[in-house]
């Protein structure tokens, strides 16, 4: 198994150690070109000079580009800066030092990171020996042997991962056991970012496209057993979220809209609501992302109000 050893900006890292931890975090490019990793890589955080040190690490999630204001609404201060006219100064600093354009639509990479922890300074991580100081984004490095089975020993070791225990006589096994791909779990944005991507960020009934106005509802809440999925979520205009999570519209098994007769008797009115009842709820391409029957049949249980 391959992880990555991310070049990071101290003053991202210092920024993001304040949050109690492990966190969602925002691994922000200033240029939007992709990048590719396979879901659930672990993801060291090396920071720059004058520091030579890992700071921390998580689990890559996707990849994904939005526009700065979408990136900060999502995230807030996981994106490593403490408000928008930060993040976007940052940015500009970045981009002349480095020659890069910006998008003309204010849009920007970014590394979705997983369960993301950091640590102590007294702690920190000396990084691979063979590490090139011209390094300038990251690199590659395979966690089953050498440099970056060490690195990867070593901060599991600063999260606690006890030691496994040997008897008498018995030659002592790896102390971590073979890598294997993490499947990690996902705070809520990004949930929020991957629910709008499967949706191709369009409302899943209206079909609007208004990024203001879309948001990523919870077909069974968290606080109620649901899980940050995209098979536990919808792309809805904001309107539609509100309605859903309160129970006066909710959606069948053959993925259509249902708006229930109290909308009508709560509020008498409800016309351009009524004016749905029965339209086709698009679902993602990808089958595994369409919305879970059990979370729908829970929705329309345990919050449809009929």
């Amino acid at each position: 198994m391959e992880g990555f050893v991310a070049v990071t900006d101290p003053s991202w890292y210092e920024r993001l150690c304040r949050k109690p931890g492990p966190c969602d975090a925002n691994f922000w490019r200033p240029s939007t070109r992709r990048f590719n990793l396979a879901p659930g890589t672990p993801f060291f955080f090396k920071l720059k000079a004058p520091h030579h040190a890992i700071a921390g690490f998580g689990f890559f999630v996707s990849f994904t580009v939005l526009p700065d204001w979408l990136a900060w609404d999502t995230f807030g201060d996981a994106n490593g800066v403490d408000d928008l006219d930060a993040l976007r100064a940052r940015l500009q600093r970045i981009r002349e030092g480095a020659r890069i354009a910006a998008d003309p639509l204010g849009q920007i990479g970014c590394c979705l990171i997983a369960e993301a922890t950091f640590f102590s300074p007294e702690t920190w991580v000396v990084p691979p020996d063979d590490w090139s100081p011209r390094t300038q984004t990251g690199a590659t490095y395979s966690l089953d042997a050498g440099e970056g089975q060490r690195i990867w020993h070593e901060c599991l070791g600063r999260v606690g991962l006890p030691a496994r225990r040997t008897l008498p006589g018995v030659p002592e096994r790896p102390r971590y056991g073979a890598p294997t791909l993490h499947r990690p779990r996902l705070g809520q944005g990004i949930f929020r970012v991957q629910v709008l991507d499967a949706y191709g960020r369009a409302c899943a009934v209206t079909h609007e496209h208004s990024l203001p106005v879309l948001e990523a509802a919870h077909i069974r809440p968290y606080a109620k057993g649901g899980e940050h999925t995209v098979a536990n979520g919808l792309a809805l205009r904001t309107d539609l979220h509100r309605l859903f999570d309160r129970g006066y519209i909710t959606v069948d098994d053959n993925h259509r809209l249902i708006v229930g007769k109290r909308l009508r008797e709560d509020f008498a009115n409800g016309r351009s609501y009524y004016a749905l009842h029965g339209q086709p709820v698009e679902t993602p391409v990808h089958p595994e992302l369409r919305p879970a029957p059990v979370a729908l049949a829970w929705h329309r249980e345990h919050t449809f109000l009929g």
